[in-house]
């Protein structure tokens, strides 16, 4: 069974590509624990994406969850892997591992945008958790160790959705808070804790309303 590539797999794949040729490039990361605890970086990360992508001709998606980055890269050969190389040289994250590699012939991304989905259940809207079903056999979202082939699976999947997942920003704020606190406790004991907080946070609040 084929595994995630390494440098030596890279390179190689890599020099078997024409220059001139589109190609797509899927790699996974770790947030850094200071990251986590700054909601803004999704929109910064968001707004930077937009940008440059739509000046260098790069699609793709970013999807995150669970404390990962997995992110799709589309686009002319030159452009992906300079883009690859800002991306792995950024202190926001670490433990980063491309899980695929390929020359394309068509886009699976055609937005300009650089889509963000967020793939964590308890931050999603009804309608998002409805839609994303077929999302159920990659959560809870751990991409690390994911082969090229369960990881063109996920692909596939998260093109078929009308809308991307979303939720609330308020929730991101939340998640920052569930990712501090699975430092310190079992990851499926962090949304009990954070819930546990706030709700002391809104009784104190209401007594002190009532003095």
């Amino acid at each position: 069974m084929p595994l995630p590539l390494d440098y030596m797999d890279t390179v190689e794949k890599l020099s078997e590509i024409p220059e001139d040729s589109m190609i797509q490039l899927v790699y996974v990361s770790s947030m850094t624990f200071s990251s986590r605890l700054r909601a803004s970086v999704f929109d910064e990360v968001e707004a930077h994406a937009r940008n440059y992508n739509e000046q260098h001709g790069i699609t793709g998606t970013l999807c995150y969850g669970n404390g990962q980055f997995l992110q799709c890269l589309e686009g002319e050969k030159g452009e992906v892997l300079t883009l690859q190389k800002r991306i792995f040289a950024d202190k926001r994250h670490k433990n980063v591992q491309i899980l695929s590699l390929k020359n394309i012939h068509q886009r699976s991304f055609q937005d300009w945008r650089m889509r963000l989905l967020f793939l964590e259940r308890w931050l999603w809207s009804p309608a998002t958790k409805k839609q994303a079903v077929q999302l159920s056999p990659f959560l809870p979202f751990a991409p690390h160790g994911w082969t090229p082939q369960r990881t063109g699976q996920f692909i596939t999947v998260i093109n078929t959705f009308d809308n991307p997942p979303h939720i609330k920003a308020a929730g991101i704020t939340y998640n920052a808070m569930g990712n501090m606190v699975k430092h310190f406790a079992a990851p499926h004991q962090a949304f009990l804790i954070v819930q546990g907080f706030l709700a002391i946070l809104l009784l104190l609040g209401l007594y002190l309303l009532s003095y």
